[in-house]
């Protein structure tokens, strides 16, 4: 059903054999896009480039529901019963709606961290304490453990399940395309005291250095006096001449050439007003510093910096926060993404929310509301704050409290 696609495969007989199977694939050709289920991408999180949209596959409901089918289709009773992988609410929301005892379904869900023999030594407990006839798994390696013995239905995602997932990832790609197309503003100052000429004339050498800077002949330059040289490029020309946002060599060429320190800022909004309103407060930062520098600020609160003229670390950070970018990479989200959910708890101040109104905060739909709330709830960044009946008819819904800040004061 996705047109102008084409699909390259990887597949793997055990669970050590992940991260081989994803470098293999990784190294073959370009990739735009990357969908792994859970075990694969915990196993191989550290080898996905950061800029490579993936999206991560899981079991739904359906196909846990379909298990049950199954099994009632073998004569085989619906309970007690023992399960992996699902999480908790998607095991009651099954459970209520075919009308099942939900005090007779053990229910591990999935850990990045845990074994395949824990999983099976769960299992195995579980059928000796309650006399579970079958096991309903989603991970193979456990089914091959533990068949023989122990009867076990494989609940793997279902092409309906791969299908929304490869739609939400096709989606993914069409807006990081999106984004490398968008347009940012840098603005370049030289900063004093100069050494044998006034500041003034600095500048005009500065915006005639970088008319004839290489990197920059697509972008357009501007020779805003006193607030500096102002160039207008897409978002991927300044990641490029920057590596991503780390180095920025051409400030150390130009504090050399003219003779006076020289700074830059960059700036991501909506327009290209609030474009060079952002490079500006950069570059007023970045003139904070001792040396040549310069500083990204995005209106999405993220500001990353210092970006050194010979290289240095990179940061990112929000507001007075530190530690974003490593903090999102624990946990496999983008450092703009965490940075737009701590913008969000701060505006909640102590309230909590559903998944719908995360999903509607972000602009995303409501499953991938969700999918991120499961992943903030299994890194202790939401926490469950109860449910609420929201409205007069349905199951109640659960309610979370973000706790990013806290995470972050913390680190």
């Amino acid at each position: 059903m996705l047109r102008g696609v084409t699909f390259t495969w990887a597949c793997y007989e055990r669970e050590d054999d992940i991260r081989d199977q994803v470098t293999g694939l990784l190294q073959a050709q370009h990739l735009d896009g990357l969908l792994l289920g859970l075990v694969p991408y915990a196993r191989a999180r550290d080898l996905l480039p950061a800029d490579l949209p993936v999206a991560v596959t899981r079991s739904a409901a359906l196909d846990l529901a379909l298990a049950w089918a199954r099994a009632r289709g073998n004569g085989w009773p619906a309970t007690p019963v023992s399960v992996d992988t699902f999480d908790e609410e998607t095991v009651d929301e099954v459970a209520t709606a075919l009308g099942l005892n939900r005090g007779a379904i053990a229910c591990l869900p999935f850990d990045p961290e845990r074994t395949t023999a824990d999983v099976v030594a769960f299992h195995r407990e579980s059928l000796a304490r309650t006399g579970a006839a079958y096991v309903i798994s989603v991970r193979t390696a456990v089914a091959a453990a533990l068949e023989g013995p122990v009867a076990v239905l494989n609940a793997l995602a279902t092409p309906g399940t791969i299908r929304a997932d490869l739609h939400e990832l096709a989606l993914r790609i069409r807006s990081h395309r999106a984004d490398r197309q968008r347009f940012a503003a840098g603005v370049f100052l030289a900063s004093g005291p100069a050494a044998g000429g006034d500041l003034d004339r600095a500048r005009v050498g500065l915006h005639r250095l970088l008319l004839n800077t290489p990197e920059f002949a697509d972008a357009w330059i501007d020779d805003r006096g006193r607030r500096g040289v102002v160039v207008f490029a897409p978002v991927a020309l300044f990641e490029a001449i920057t590596h991503r946002w780390v180095t920025l060599s051409t400030l150390a060429e130009a504090t050399k050439t003219l003779g006076v320190r020289t700074v830059a800022g960059f700036g991501i909004g909506a327009s290209a007003r609030s474009c060079v309103a952002l490079a500006e407060r950069a570059a007023s930062r970045a003139e904070q510093d001792a040396g040549p520098g310069a500083y990204l600020i995005s209106e999405d609160g993220v500001v990353i910096g210092p970006m050194g003229a010979t290289g240095g670390p990179l940061e990112f950070t929000y507001r007075d926060h530190g530690g974003i970018e490593e903090l999102a990479g624990r946990v496999g989200l983008s450092p703009a993404t965490l940075s737009r959910l701590a913008a969000l708890e701060r505006k909640l101040g102590n309230r909590p929310l559903s998944p719908s109104d995360l999903a509607r905060s972000l602009g995303i739909t409501d499953p991938s509301g969700r999918r991120l709330i499961r992943k903030l709830s299994e890194s202790h960044l939401a926490v469950d704050d109860g449910s609420a009946q929201l409205h007069r008819k349905g199951r109640p819904t659960r309610l979370y409290r973000l706790a990013i800040t806290a995470a972050l004061d913390t680190r």
